[in-house]
């Protein structure tokens, strides 16, 4: 079982910062690839953000320049450091990530966290 929980949503004000966090935890062997994603209401889920098992970054362009993902592989976590917010970034942020269990090694699945909602308001 693989569980990913994040933290760190929030209601901010327009060009405030906020840091969320996605810890994976479980029977892991190895995790690859985690991202951010988003969903706004009414709207489709899009990726926001991915960084790779080495560290290569890809950005969507609406947040080139201001959100920064990153990740800490001992500690299966991946954060998004979100600056200068817009209130047309107020979504539900989920997590997800490309991991190897020790059941299912070498084969990887792909595990979502629980959303966290995030709002940018005057």
């Amino acid at each position: 079982q693989v569980q990913l929980v994040e933290s760190g949503g929030g209601l901010v004000q327009p060009g405030e910062s906020l840091r969320l966090s996605c810890a994976a935890s479980g029977n892991i062997v190895s995790t690859n690839a985690m991202a951010w994603y988003r969903q706004a209401q009414g709207k489709q889920r899009e990726l926001v953000a991915v960084i790779s098992s080495g560290g290569t970054t890809t950005y969507v362009d609406s947040v080139k320049g201001r959100f920064t993902i990153s990740r800490d592989n001992a500690k299966n976590t991946v954060y998004l450091q979100m600056n200068s917010l817009k209130p047309e970034d107020t979504a539900v942020y989920y997590c997800n990530a490309e991991i190897s269990t020790v059941l299912a090694y070498p084969k990887r699945y792909n595990y979502w966290g629980q959303g966290t909602q995030v709002t940018v308001s005057s």
